[in-house]
């Protein structure tokens, strides 16, 4: 609950003060890609060397990667992610799939999902646990310290999404 005068307790807020430097979702990135080692990271992301390694120790402080010595002289290190760092890959999923439907006229990179021999092409969604629907059809009655305090149900979109092996389908309308 916010009284007006304090920021609302938000779990976005809380990652986005982890993840949401935009260094940050392009190093995990690289880490999912299997780039391990800083030089290449960098050459990777585009990202000014000081800003990456404050990024990197940002990220181990937080539990997102792991650093793993891989010479002794000089010490060089590689990063790897944590399982709370694989966790947020969901979260870069998201962004890629927002991005591939609204910002880029041609996905640069395409994901497949399944076993080698029965591949597709992997449109990511997020769905309900428990209903198996699209989690922003249905969406209402936030509670907890940081919901809202009126009884105004959230706003959702009445479009659909629905996963195919190749692109999202979104109707506009749909129930």
């Amino acid at each position: 609950m916010t009284d007006g005068s304090t920021p609302r307790e938000c779990s976005i807020a809380s990652a986005m003060a982890v993840i949401g430097e935009r260094w940050t979702p392009l190093v995990l990135r690289e880490l999912v890609f299997g780039v391990h080692r800083f030089g290449d990271i960098a050459t990777a992301t585009g990202a000014p060397r000081d800003l990456l390694a404050k990024r990197l120790k940002s990220l181990e402080a937080h539990g997102l990667i792991e650093r793993r010595r891989y010479q002794e002289r000089p010490p060089r290190f590689e990063y790897h992610l944590s399982r709370s760092g694989a966790d947020a890959g969901d979260v870069l999923l998201a962004l890629m799939a927002f991005g591939d439907e609204h910002l880029r006229p041609e996905p640069p990179v395409r994901w497949h999902h399944g076993s080698a021999e029965a591949a597709h092409e992997l449109t990511p969604i997020l769905v309900c646990s428990q209903c198996g629907e699209p989690a922003r059809s249905g969406l209402h009655s936030p509670t907890g310290p940081g919901a809202p305090t009126t009884t105004a149900t959230a706003t959702t979109t009445t479009a659909t999404t629905t996963a195919t092996t190749t692109t999202a389908d979104v109707s506009p309308g749909a129930p």
